[in-house]
C-alpha cells in the first residue's frame, strides 16, 4: 500500500513538473523564493498596525516568528527524521524531471517546509483578519498555493511533500492564532 502511494506521488510528480515551460521558469523561481513575499510581509505588518495597534502587532511579529520557526525545524526534524530524497536525488525519477533551479537543496524533502510556512502565515492572518479585511484570507491561500505548487514546478519536492506541509501550516497557523488571542487576552493589551 504505502509503495503503491510512493509510486503515485512519483508519477503525479512527474505529470506535474513535466506542465513546466521554460517561458514560465522565471516566474516560479520568483514565486518559489522566499524573498519576493516580502511586499505581502509588509501589507500584513501594516494591516496589523492599522487593526490592531503598536502593542498588539508587537506581540504578533512574536507569535509569527515563533510560528515560522516551528514550522521549519518541524518540516527539518521530519526530513532527516524519515529521509525521503527529493525528487532530484531518486534515482527513479531525476532523469525524467525538469530541476528549474540551479541547484537542488538538501538531498532529504519531506516535508516542504516552503508549503508549511505559508500555509502557517495565510492562515494565521485569515483567522485574525476574516471579519475585518476581505478577500484577505482568498489572496493569502492562492499565495500559499502558489508557492506550494511552486516547490513541484522547480522539482525540489513531490507533491506528497507538499501536500503535508499545507496540512502542517493549516494546523499551525490555526493553533497560533489561538495562541496569539489567548497572549494578548492574558496580558490585557
Amino acid at each position: 500500500m504505502l509503495e503503491q502511494l510512493v509510486q503515485l506521488d512519483k508519477d503525479l510528480f512527474l505529470f506535474l513538473n513535466g506542465l513546466g515551460v521554460e517561458n514560465w521558469d522565471r516566474f516560479w523561481l520568483f514565486i518559489t523564493n522566499k524573498w519576493s513575499a516580502i511586499p505581502l510581509y509588509l501589507i500584513l505588518l501594516i494591516l496589523s498596525y492599522k487593526n490592531l495597534g503598536v502593542k498588539k502587532t508587537l506581540i504578533l511579529l512574536v507569535t509569527i516568528a515563533l510560528l515560522i520557526t516551528v514550522t521549519d525545524q518541524l518540516a527539518n526534524f521530519f526530513k532527516y527524521g524519515l529521509q525521503r530524497l527529493r525528487p532530484c536525488h531518486d534515482d527513479d525519477v531525476n532523469q525524467l524531471m525538469r530541476l528549474v533551479k540551479s541547484y537542488c537543496g538538501g538531498k532529504y524533502g519531506y516535508f516542504s517546509a516552503h508549503a508549511a510556512s505559508s500555509f502557517a502565515v495565510a492562515t494565521f492572518f485569515n483567522q485574525l483578519f476574516k471579519t475585518k479585511v476581505k478577500y484577505l484570507g482568498f489572496i493569502l491561500i492562492a499565495w500559499a498555493l502558489l508557492v506550494g505548487y511552486s516547490r513541484i514546478y522547480i522539482g525540489v519536492h513531490f507533491p506528497l511533500d507538499v501536500i503535508t506541509g499545507v496540512a502542517v501550516g493549516l494546523l499551525f497557523g490555526w493553533l497560533f492564532v489561538q495562541l496569539y488571542i489567548f497572549a494578548i487576552q492574558k496580558i490585557k493589551v
